[in-house]
C-alpha cells in the first residue's frame, strides 16, 4: 500500500549518478555452457541488473536510550550523509543530517552467471546495554548469485548475507542450488516490488547491531522501516514508516567508496572504515571500539574457506565453495571492477 506524501529529502554530497565500470578479461571458454550464452559482458547494465535483483529490506528501529536518536541510528544512509568523507565525525553527525536511504552495489560477472553485492551503512553500531559494544560506521550486505538462462536478468539461485564477522546461506523456493562446503541457512523469501511488480529477494536487519540475514532470520519487532528499491533516496518519516524508497549507487562510481579506499580520512586501513571514540560512542554500552567496520572487500567469515573480501571480490568462488551447483559454473570475470 501506498505510503503518504513525503519529502524527499537526498543526502548531501552523494552522486545519484550510476556508472558501471568494467575491466575487460580475456574471453574464458565457453565450453558446458548453456546454448546461447556468450562469454562476453552482457548487454543489460550493471545499474539495472543490480535494480533488477535489490532486496525489499527491512530494517528492525530501537528507540531506547539515548545513542538510539530516537530511531535515526537505524535508519539506513549514504556513507558521506554529513557531506563529507571523513569517517570519524559520522556517528557524531548522526543526529544532525538528513539520512536519505542509499545502499550500494556492485557486479561481477562470469560467461555463466551474474553475482552482484549490496552493502547497507549506518553511521552508528550502538547499544543500550553495558553488556555490548558499539562502533562508529556499519556496513552489512548481501550477496546475490543469478545464474543466466537467456533470459535479460536470468534467474536467481542463491544468497549469502553478512552478519558481522558470520555470512549465512540461503536459496529461493524451488532454486536447483543446495548445500556445498556450508549449510543452507534457509530459504530466501520473495516478495513483489510495487514500484516495478516484479519478485525481489527480501532481507532484513536487526537494530542496534545491524546484522543482516533473510527475512526471518531477522524481522522488525515492534518498530521498523521497510525500504523498498524505488530509485529515490526518501527519509523515513517516523521510525514505523513501512513504505520507504531506497536508491542504488555503484560503489565504483568516479569518486565513489571503491575510489575512497586509499583514504586516511575515511579508511583506517584496507576495507576497514575509520572509526573513533568521539560523541559519546560507548555511553551506551561498555565500550567503543575504533576502526570496527568493514567495506564490502573487507568483509570476512574468519572459519570459512575463502579468502577476506571474497564475497565482493570472488564471489563466484565463494559460490563454488558454499553452495552445491549443478549447472556448469564459470569462474573467469568477464566484468571485474575491483
Amino acid at each position: 500500500m501506498a505510503g503518504p506524501a513525503r519529502t524527499l529529502k537526498l543526502a548531501i554530497g552523494t552522486t545519484a549518478a550510476v556508472v558501471a565500470l568494467g575491466i575487460a578479461a580475456a574471453a574464458p571458454a565457453t565450453a558446458g555452457l548453456p546454448t546461447g550464452l556468450s562469454a562476453a559482458p552482457s548487454a543489460v547494465s550493471n545499474a539495472d541488473l543490480a535494480q533488477r535483483w535489490a532486496p525489499i529490506h527491512y530494517q528492525d528501529v530501537d528507540q531506547t536510550g539515548t545513542n538510539a536518536l530516537g530511531g535515526r541510528s537505524d535508519y539506513i544512509a549514504a556513507y558521506d550523509f554529513d557531506g563529507d568523507l571523513n569517517g570519524r565525525n559520522n556517528w557524531d553527525n548522526t543526529g544532525s543530517h538528513a539520512l536519505a536511504a542509499t545502499a550500494y552495489y556492485s557486479v561481477m560477472e562470469t560467461a555463466s552467471h551474474w553475482f552482484v553485492t549490496y552493502m547497507f551503512f549506518h553511521p552508528r553500531d550502538w547499544a543500550d546495554s553495558i553488556f555490548d559494544t558499539e562502533h562508529e560506521n556499519d556496513a552489512e550486505g548481501v550477496m546475490v548469485a543469478v545464474q543466466k538462462d537467456g533470459s535479460t536478468y536470468g534467474v536467481l539461485r542463491g544468497a549469502v548475507t553478512v552478519a558481522h564477522t558470520d555470512f549465512f546461506s540461503y536459496t529461493p523456493s524451488g532454486s536447483t542450488w543446495g548445500a556445498g562446503a556450508e549449510n543452507i541457512d534457509g530459504t530466501l523469501p520473495m516478495a513483489n516490488n510495487p514500484s516495478d511488480g516484479l519478485s525481489h529477494p527480501v532481507t532484513a536487519q536487526e537494530a542496534k547491531g545491524h546484522g543482516l540475514k533473510a527475512r526471518g532470520g531477522y524481522d522488525i519487532v515492534g518498530d521498523g522501516v521497510v525500504y523498498y528499491p524505488a530509485g529515490r533516496a526518501e527519509v523515513p518519516e517516523h521510525p514505523d514508516d513501512r513504505d520507504v524508497s531506497y536508491r542504488l549507487i555503484d560503489l565504483h562510481a568516479s569518486g565513489g567508496l571503491w575510489a575512497q579506499r586509499a583514504s586516511t580520512e575515511f579508511f583506517a586501513s584496507h576495507g576497514t572504515f575509520a572509526g573513533d571514540r568521539s560523541g559519546g560512542c560507548g555511553n551506551g554500552g561498555i565500550s567503543c571500539s575504533q576502526n570496527s567496520a568493514n567495506a564490502p572487500w573487507g568483509w570476512d567469515d574468519g572459519d570459512d574457506a575463502p579468502a577476506r573480501g571474497a564475497l565482493a571480490t570472488d564471489p563466484a568462488g565463494l559460490s563454488a565453495n558454499y553452495f552445491r551447483i549443478p549447472e556448469p559454473l564459470n569462474r573467469t570475470y568477464v566484468n571485474n571492477p575491483y
